[in-house]
């Protein structure tokens, strides 16, 4: 059993590494542009909207393309293709809570990423991605 001095120990460790891997401080990422500024800065260029709305919308050899589950332009409800589930439009003008926190940003990013990709999406892909969701206005 984890004594709770050890929980705190994890969680630091946790907390740490994320902001080791993706340049963005877990504890002052508050806002999309927040994440996306430590993504450009770790990747060492300038996000390119359009090519992340060509990531976006194009399978990579897997089964699905991240549109399958969130719609082409993701300003809407979309619905997972496995399991029905409703998914939260994902683009941050309409839905306020997207991309305000890093840790739950990189969580998902890992795990879709995986079934779109087949491997982790590198800083530049995430930095593409997130820019052309930015784009995307009311």
């Amino acid at each position: 059993m984890l004594t709770s001095g050890c929980l705190r120990a994890l969680r630091l460790l946790y907390v740490f590494g994320f902001v080791t891997a993706t340049g963005v401080p877990a504890a002052y990422a508050q806002s999309p542009a927040q994440i996306l500024n430590g993504y450009a800065a770790q990747s060492g260029s300038a996000p390119v909207p359009s090519r992340g709305q060509k990531f976006f919308t194009t399978r990579h050899g897997r089964e699905w393309a991240c549109a399958t589950c969130h719609g082409a332009t993701p300003t809407a409800n979309g619905q997972h293709a496995a399991t029905g589930k409703t998914i939260a439009p994902l683009a941050p003008a309409f839905n306020p809570e997207r991309f305000t926190d890093a840790a739950k940003t990189e969580k998902w990013f890992r795990r879709n990423c995986g079934d779109v990709v087949g491997r982790e999406c590198t800083v530049s892909e995430k930095a593409d991605i997130l820019s052309w969701l930015m784009t995307l206005k009311p």
